[in-house]
């Protein structure tokens, strides 16, 4: 079909206007994962720098079946830079699915939603146009990310053909995403479900390429995002997984332009589940309904974390032997000596696990933001419901369900951790030592409250521009000898380092009373200002 069809016409207008929308958000989603890739290869040329070294870590990971099903194949990891792909290639294949889930959920889904593609098709615009252009922004934004990746990994000493293979991969596994998401967008009635959906295929996804690695059966074969490692870069470089992906693309969208073809504009498929006559007991309240709103999300953020923390409790018997006659390890795990080298590690995962907790908060805050934007709001604050209560609500949910992320991933990290090594206290202690960084999570919280009530247009950019700053400070400031102040700015630098620090109420009681200071400029701002308005 070319773009000369009826169906197709105004697709390269709305590709303009889709990119100018997304000026922020893609640039910030590519220099995601060329930052992750970048932080890998400097950090593991660095770790590996001698044979001995290398052949450690090579004994240690090799075998070690968490390690490989969070990581992938183990394959190339004679080479520096086959540890690098290892290491880095499944958290950024996350990325680019991420990317490509919103990005296409955005420009299909969201804006039927919120009735801008039927003001859009009011105009000499064709039926298929608004998918075809998400999807090809969203593709495009997969290539950028590629080509990002494969130059920053070239720059930082890695070969050039596995450093653009490496990119190619990755960029691959986002495009067969936005095939997903694009027959998700058909098939559910709302952009929560659509996103719900996506994100439940990634989870099949990869425990079906884990389980296919760890055994070395065919079994990942049947998940995209094993075909996107089986290109193998710095070892096998292999093409033909690539073009694996780019036909099931290519499947997948013709199969959600049919779809697109035999249902109403504003729904879906699956029609929504019809409510009860009545509300329930849990909607009698300002806080029930941010529950009912976010319980999803809260969900299957949790059951990840969770896993999460099992995975990370479990490759930590490997830590040990893999750095334990490794000085540079004292770069990115602060506070290590021969006897505290694992719970160094676990301080840095601590600390991780607080950044995804973080995110979670951040997105639960902001979806006051998006009741408030879509309409949704005024008719609840036009009943008795008081505006504080009302947003009360989203931030309780913010705060309670950030703490309970951390609390379900420290739990599994310090349980798998204990039973491996038979020290039955060792969960206790651990357990302690990842609840430290539950109030810091409350101040990236309660700034996100702050620009919420502030400047309720930028608050989504600007809190999640933090995180992305918070992100990088946490993982890099320290290994690149970055100014003192720069790790400052990140209330995760005033937490102690547990467990290898001491828990100290004085700098609990600082961050909380930060997060207080925020939550109170917010909920002022907010109950001050006009609906909807910046």
């Amino acid at each position: 079909m070319s773009l000369a069809h009826p169906d197709l016409a105004g697709t390269g207008a709305l590709v303009r206007f889709a990119l100018r929308r997304d000026r922020l958000r893609l640039p910030l989603w590519v220099a995601l994962g060329a930052g992750l890739v970048a932080s890998q290869s400097v950090s593991s040329q660095t770790l590996y720098d001698s044979p001995v070294a290398l052949a450690a870590y090579r004994a240690s990971v090799g075998s070690n079946a968490a390690t490989i099903a969070f990581a992938g194949p183990p394959v190339g990891l004679d080479t520096v830079a086959g540890a690098v792909a290892f290491e880095i290639s499944a958290s950024v294949m996350l990325a680019a699915a991420l990317m490509a889930m919103f990005t296409t959920g955005r420009h299909t889904r969201a804006d039927e939603e919120a009735g801008r593609t039927e003001l859009v098709r009011s105009a000499r615009v064709g039926r298929h146009a608004p998918l075809v252009a998400a999807v090809v922004v969203s593709s495009l934004a997969c290539v950028a990310t590629a080509l990002a990746i494969g130059l920053v990994a070239t720059a930082t000493g890695l070969p050039v053909l596995g450093s653009f293979l490496l990119g190619a991969s990755v960029g691959a596994c986002g495009l067969v995403f936005t095939g997903i998401a694009a027959v998700a967008a058909q098939v559910s009635e709302s952009t929560r479900s659509t996103y719900g959906l996506v994100g439940a295929l990634f989870g099949v996804a990869f425990v079906l390429r884990a389980a296919g690695d760890i055994n070395g059966s065919r079994l990942s074969w049947a998940s995209p995002v094993g075909w996107a490692q089986a290109v193998h870069p710095f070892s096998d470089n292999r093409w033909f997984p690539l073009l694996l992906c780019l036909v099931a693309t290519g499947a997948l969208v013709a199969v959600a332009m049919t779809l697109l073809d035999h249902r109403d504009l504003g729904s879906g498929l699956l029609p929504a589940r019809p409510g009860p006559p009545t509300a329930g007991w849990l909607l009698s309240s300002p806080l029930g309904l941010a529950v009912r709103l976010q319980r999803g999300a809260l969900i299957a953020w949790t059951v990840s974390l969770a896993l999460l923390g099992a995975v990370y409790g479990g490759v930590g018997e490997a830590v040990e032997t893999l750095f334990a006659d490794n000085p540079q390890a004292q770069i990115f795990f602060p506070g290590t000596s021969s006897a505290g080298l694992v719970d160094a590690y676990l301080a840095t995962i601590f600390a991780f696990e607080a950044l995804l907790a973080a995110a979670f908060a951040v997105s639960s805050v902001l979806r006051a933001r998006a009741e408030e934007a879509s309409g949704r709001a005024e008719p609840v604050l036009a009943t008795a419901t008081s505006r504080s209560a009302w947003l009360g609500g989203h931030v309780t949910v913010a705060l309670l369900g950030s703490a309970l992320l951390i609390a379900a991933s420290g739990a599994c990290t310090a349980l798998v951790r204990a039973v491996a090594t038979g020290e039955g206290s060792a969960f206790g202690r651990l357990f302690a030592a990842s609840l430290a960084y539950v109030p810091a999570v409350w101040v990236l919280a309660g700034v996100t409250v702050a620009l919420f009530g502030l400047v309720p247009r930028a608050a989504a950019g600007l809190a999640w521009g933090m995180v992305a700053y918070v992100l990088v400070v946490t993982m890099l400031a320290r290994g690149l000898d970055w100014p003192a102040w720069v790790d400052d700015l990140s209330p995760i630098s005033w937490t102690p380092l547990a467990p290898i620090e001491s828990w100290t109420a004085s700098a609990a009681a600082g961050l909380g009373a930060v997060a207080v200071g925020l939550l109170a400029v917010g909920f002022g701002a907010f109950l001050h200002r006009d609906l909807s308005t910046g």
